[in-house]
């Protein structure tokens, strides 16, 4: 087996009394496509924030391309979307602009944008549904637009490795099965996908891998093993499957 792009090694984390994570090991590899979920406050966001290098974990270790995240000296390789991206204050660049910046992360930006840039930047902008707003100024767009935008930034940087944490919902079929082939198309280019997300339906016939969280590892294997135990992947009217809820 190659070495992991990302990997944690008995991860535990608490604030302050109340443990988050205990002694989580997962890791994954180049051209994997792994979902992680659990239920709200299972410790999802938490352990991303170790695996790219944003917290430290209070025991274990975290790897990044075989290095310490928290050096942050991946360049390019990641890209990762948090649950909320922060918008800086009085920008005034277009949506092209701000998924544009993620080609230029691959590279010097003193190079600026170039003709082969474009096909990545319109296939992301496409994937997330904002064709139509590409000249719009990113700070009038809504909250759930401004993420979607940050996700085509790193849909379009075709990073190694994309973690996205809860991407946006509530696309229609046609903008879902844009998405999920954007993200199966990174795979297939050899690069890997680290996805949490409360709707896996419209990537479950893409992963290769589930990883169910609760505190520590409670299961991590691929989709067939885990519909034989009879659950579903699909979208649900609850927050999670009800089964995720009782998990021990």
């Amino acid at each position: 087996m190659t070495t992991p792009l990302l990997a944690a090694d008995r991860i535990s984390y608490a604030y302050g009394m109340t443990p988050v994570l205990t002694d989580v090991t997962l890791s994954v590899h180049a051209g994997e496509f792994a979902a992680l979920v659990g239920p709200n406050g299972s410790g999802k966001t938490t352990l991303l924030r170790c695996l790219v290098g944003l917290t430290a974990p209070q025991s274990g270790s975290a790897r990044l391309f075989d290095a310490d995240p928290t050096q942050r000296r991946h360049g390019g390789r990641l890209g990762y979307v948090p649950q909320r991206p922060a918008l800086a204050a009085g920008l005034s660049a277009t949506v092209e602009d701000v998924v544009s910046a993620g080609r230029l992360a691959r590279r010097s930006w003193l190079g600026g944008r170039r003709r082969s840039d474009r096909e990545p930047i319109d296939a992301a902008l496409e994937a997330v549904d904002l064709l139509p707003l590409r000249r719009e100024r990113v700070s009038r767009l809504s909250g759930g637009q401004q993420q979607r935008a940050f996700i085509a930034r790193a849909l379009a940087g075709e990073p190694e490795l994309l973690v996205l944490d809860e991407p946006v919902a509530g696309l229609d079929a046609d903008s879902q099965a844009c998405f999920r082939r954007s993200l199966a198309g990174l795979v297939e280019r050899g690069g890997s996908v680290l996805l949490v997300s409360h709707e896996l339906g419209a990537v479950a016939d893409a992963l290769d891998r589930v990883i169910v969280l609760k505190g520590t590892v409670r299961f991590d294997g691929t989709p067939e093993e885990l519909t034989a135990r009879g659950v579903s992947l699909g979208v649900h009217e609850q927050d999670l499957p009800l089964w995720l809820e009782g998990v021990r």
